[in-house]
């Protein structure tokens, strides 16, 4: 088999690397986004809020959520999926999606975690965890190269 009829890695319309790290992205966020949801998953299910700072669940016992919280994780895993369909389209939603992380971190860490401005509601841990996916989307968006993703073969 030639170089040219060899298969190449790619899953639907992500034919790039940094649209493969786009697609992990997206689907990481509905998968959070449902797992919010779920009882057992989600300690504290029976304290979930719409929205606000007195929200008692908590994803994994650690990241302290809301029905609100857990929409925006799931539309932010749509909006990856959508976006993995082109390579500039990915490239953004990943730096444009870690500027927002960045923006919620430097909220989370400014805003009281018992103040009525902590609407999403947001702890230390969503706080250092938003951080990291500012960085690493950030990151992944500038420097992960857009051509296409090549098998071991070629």
């Amino acid at each position: 088999m030639s170089a040219v009829d060899s298969p190449r890695f790619e899953v639907g319309y992500a034919k790039s690397a940094v649209q493969i790290v786009a697609l992990i992205y997206g689907i990481v966020f509905l998968v959070v986004g449902i797992l919010g949801f779920i009882p057992g998953i989600t300690a504290g299910y029976d304290q979930l809020m719409f929205a606000g700072h007195m929200s008692g669940a908590m994803l994994l016992g650690i990241f302290q959520v809301s029905v609100l919280h857990n929409i925006v994780h799931l539309l932010y895993g749509v909006v990856g999926l959508i976006c993995v369909r082109r390579i500039l389209a990915a490239r953004q939603y990943l730096i444009w999606g870690g500027i927002i992380y960045a923006a919620l971190w430097i909220y989370g860490l400014v805003v009281s975690e018992e103040s009525m401005a902590n609407f999403v509601p947001l702890n230390d841990a969503d706080d250092w965890l938003h951080f990291a996916l500012a960085v690493t989307m950030i990151l992944l968006g500038i420097f992960t190269p857009p051509k296409r993703a090549r098998t071991v073969r070629e």
